[in-house]
């Protein structure tokens, strides 16, 4: 991949990191289920893909393949994907 396309799909993981960090902080309310009560799993998966969206938008890599993979763009990905599906069912 040439760097451009890199930095623009860190880029996007650290936009969609934010998104969460802010949505979160300004309607919490989203991360209730139906009944207002908290979803854990759905809340689980929006965390993971926030916290793999700022750990891979800012460039960092960790040395640990497992921790690499993990907070990963395509962790970040496979997270929000995860959590729609949650969501969705």
């Amino acid at each position: 991949m040439s760097d451009a396309s890199v930095t623009a799909a860190r880029s996007l993981s650290l936009a969609v990191a934010l998104a969460i960090m802010l949505g979160g902080s300004v309607y919490p309310f989203m991360l209730a289920g139906q009944d207002g009560a908290v979803d854990h799993g759905f809340v689980s998966a929006v965390f993971w893909a926030m916290s793999a969206g700022l750990v891979n938008g800012v460039g960092f890599k960790p040395r640990f393949a497992l921790w690499r993979w993990l907070f990963s763009g395509w962790a970040c990905l496979s997270a929000l994907l995860l959590a729609a599906g949650l969501r969705l069912a």
